[in-house]
């Protein structure tokens, strides 16, 4: 069983993974939460507490990494299992994907986000 938990700010959505990322209902439910978020500019994909990934799970993600791109919407995935990272990196996958712990992504976040408050005061 696969929980989503979906927070949003202004142009920014993390999308929190819990349980078992595999094929079935459970890709259903995260294509879903991702793609009803369109007009968002960031998604970030919390996947530290997904247990499990099969192939399906890995398709699912290369499908929305597509999707996004072709939005020119950015996909981040942050905090990966163990056993999710290594299944990645086995497969070369972290080469495909921007992956990084949370602290670096809500890092980058801000840093984008004064950037514009900045750029914003200087006009």
């Amino acid at each position: 069983m696969l929980t989503i938990d979906v927070e949003r700010t202004i142009d920014v959505v993390v999308v929190k993974c819990s349980g078992r990322l595999v094929r079935g209902a459970a890709l259903s439910i995260l294509r879903n939460a991702v793609l009803s978020e369109a007009n968002t500019r960031i998604i970030v994909l919390d996947l530290s507490e997904v247990e499990i990934i099969d192939a399906g799970g890995l398709a699912a993600l290369l499908t929305l990494q597509k999707w996004t791109d072709e939005r020119h919407i950015q996909l981040k995935l942050v905090n990966p299992s163990p056993f999710v990272l290594e299944t990645m990196q086995r497969l070369r996958l972290d080469r495909v994907f921007e992956i990084s712990t949370l602290h670096d992504a809500l890092m980058v976040l801000a840093n984008q986000a004064f950037a514009s408050v900045h750029y914003a005061m200087a006009s």
